[in-house]
């Protein structure tokens, strides 16, 4: 008698259960950006390293601004011989001429202005401010006309992260809804939920996330309800860094600060603070004080074009006949190219002629703000950072008393007492 033939039934049944593939590995957390390395006793202030690409850079830090791949009055290679690690490019600018295609042929930004160190590019947000007359803000992005020739462009989160993909930048910002920081009502909080909203937009954009670090940007104006709402939305997001927007345009001195104290409150301790658009000396030691660890302006290489010189009394209008026969260096204890090798009279004279005048200046105002930043690190690391504030505001204003008052609250709320 013939065996039975097995069905199909029978034949699944016996066969071996099929082995389950096994579960990918977890993707690797990716390395923190900052590490600490000092913390002030009394303040808030600290002393870091940003782990980038390009090279680790010390902080805190100040970043000079170079728009269109240049910082304007000075070279990338002296920018890299003062000790510079990092600087900025402007995506509104370089995406509009002369575009990122280009730019991206070139070897990005760091190729295509010689510069093999660190760079940031901000977002092209804060054209929204500074054309305001040349732009429209939708849910979309940014609607401009171009400042060459009048064509319409749109800047959306993702176009402004495509396009800051393309320039290759260490750091890169997400497009943020910026407005004045003395603007209130409404407008105000319209700009915080769109910023959340447009990060989301920027992150899912983002297409060299191991390569390209992207900061988040606390908006929120004035409003301390508004400023908490977003940064209790924005750090939800596991970005790599978070930046301090809106604020540095106009607004009181007492708000300003408060703002910012606000903000280092409450960011994650072990992510960059990056304090946007602030340069003058004593609000950066104050800042400091406060807990940022990065700041840029154009503050040092647009006065040197006004013939300004910064010193840590204050400033020298060298365009001042009280110059034309003082053959001292701009600053007798600065080792800058330019305190080397000229004298105020000399500065006096060429800047009634010549527009060298202008380059040698920007050299010494933006070394003074690195060395400005260098002290300030040492002094952290050194556990002597109260005394360096205090030393600061005797060399700057003559002593505590005549120090503003707004600094003196804000360093008190930092733990510092200048008397």
């Amino acid at each position: 008698m013939a065996a039975p033939t097995e069905g199909p039934e029978q034949a699944r049944a016996q066969a071996p259960a099929p082995v389950p593939a096994p579960a990918p590995a977890p993707a690797p957390a990716p390395a923190p950006l900052l590490r600490v390395v000092a913390k002030c006793s009394r303040s808030r202030a600290r002393a870091g390293e940003l782990l980038l690409p390009h090279g680790a850079v010390p902080c805190p830090v100040f970043m000079p601004v170079g728009t269109r791949g240049t910082a304007k009055g000075i070279t990338a290679a002296q920018l890299a011989a003062l000790g510079c690690r990092i600087c900025l490019g402007n995506t509104y600018h370089l995406g509009t001429r002369p575009g990122p295609e280009l730019v991206q042929r070139a070897g990005g930004l760091h190729g295509f202005m010689g510069w093999a160190r660190n760079l940031l590019t901000d977002s092209g947000g804060f054209q929204m401010v500074s054309l305001a007359a040349l732009s429209e803000v939708t849910e979309g992005g940014v609607r401009f006309l171009s400042p060459y020739g009048g064509a319409e462009l749109l800047l959306s989160p993702e176009r402004s992260v495509h396009i800051q993909n393309a320039l290759g930048a260490d750091i890169i910002m997400q497009l943020d809804d910026v407005v004045s920081s003395t603007t209130t009502g409404p407008r105000v909080e319209e700009a915080m939920h769109r910023s959340v909203r447009w990060l989301d937009r920027c992150i899912a954009a983002h297409r060299r996330p191991s390569q390209q670090s992207l900061f988040a940007i606390i908006q929120g104006g004035l409003d301390p309800a508004l400023r908490r709402r977003c940064l209790e939305e924005m750090t939800r997001r596991d970005v790599p860094g978070f930046a301090i927007g809106g604020l540095s345009g106009g607004e009181e001195k007492e708000q300003f600060w408060r703002m910012v104290k606000l903000c280092t409150d409450l960011l994650p301790p072990d992510k960059p603070r990056y304090l946007m658009g602030v340069g003058y000396a004593t609000d950066l030691v104050v800042c400091v004080a406060l807990g940022c660890d990065m700041f840029d302006c154009v503050f040092p290489t647009r006065t040197a074009r006004f013939g300004s010189a910064l010193v840590p009394w204050g400033s020298l209008q060298l365009k001042s006949q009280q110059f034309a026969k003082d053959f001292r260096p701009i600053d007798e204890r600065c080792g800058c190219p330019t305190c080397r090798r000229h004298s105020r009279a000399y500065l006096h004279a060429l800047l009634r002629s010549d527009p060298a005048a202008l380059h040698h200046l920007t050299v010494h105002n933006i070394a003074y703000q690195l060395e400005l930043m260098r002290a300030m690190r040492d002094s952290i690391v050194g556990q002597r950072f109260p005394d360096f504030v205090r030393d600061f505001v005797r060399a700057r204003y003559g002593g505590p008393e005549r120090c503003p008052p707004w600094a003196r609250h804000a360093l008190e709320a930092a733990g510092i007492v200048l008397e």
